[in-house]
């Protein structure tokens, strides 16, 4: 049985603003408006403005964002695959693939 602990060297507020800054970027290199990405993509521009300040937004609004930026297919690529870092660990994914429910 492989540990279910791994460390994580970027903390959630890390990964939160990084998403945020992302999300930024690519809004600007299409420069487009807090307005106009809210108008694509059904998302308050006041959330929008939130996401990018405070780095808080629901999933289903960065889904949204993302999906108006063009990013489909990397939103269904994330977790797609399993990640593992030893043998044992790959040969217990492959013999619980097919599990419906956990433990």
């Amino acid at each position: 049985m492989y540990s279910t602990y791994t460390f994580d060297p970027y903390p959630l507020q890390v990964t939160m603003q990084r998403l945020a800054e992302n999300l930024k970027a690519r809004r600007l290199e299409r420069k487009l408006s807090t307005k106009s990405l809210a108008a694509m993509s059904g998302v308050p521009a006041s959330s929008i403005q939130r996401f990018e300040l405070k780095h808080s937004i629901s999933l289903e609004s960065y889904v949204k964002l993302a999906k108006a930026l063009g990013y489909s297919e990397e939103l269904m690529q994330l977790l797609a695959e399993p990640k593992y870092d030893t043998m044992e660990e790959l040969l217990e994914i492959n013999k619980n693939k097919n599990r419906k429910r956990g433990v």
